[in-house]
């Protein structure tokens, strides 16, 4: 499964109403950290498919979300259990600590 988008019209639906954990990727096109772990995102969301829904939230864009969940800086990552904020984790870190975090909260 590849990563998603989600917006302000539509992050109750994707994120907050899905079954399972949601990961969201808190993110602007202009922050050179989110990009350097967009790739480690896209492979993690294939190795998990199905165990877990990974998506982007791009701040800029959709600055109401990010306000709500209080984003002060990019990336920051949040795992989302049954419409509950279950974890977060702030800025980038590589593919491997980015899966463990993500398999040890889902």
């Amino acid at each position: 499964m590849a990563v998603g988008k989600v917006s302000d019209a539509t992050f109750e639906l994707e994120v907050l109403k899905a079954t399972g954990a949601v990961v969201v990727d808190f993110w602007a096109e202009w922050c050179s950290p989110c990009r350097m772990i967009a790739p480690a995102l896209e492979e993690i969301a294939g190795s998990l498919d199905g165990k877990v829904k990974i998506v982007k939230l791009n701040v800029d864009e959709n600055p109401q979300t990010a306000a709500k969940y209080g984003i002060m800086s990019i990336p920051t990552l949040m795992i989302f259990k049954n419409g509950e904020m279950a974890s977060r984790q702030v800025g980038a870190a590589p593919k491997q600590k980015l899966e463990q975090w993500i398999t040890t909260a889902v």
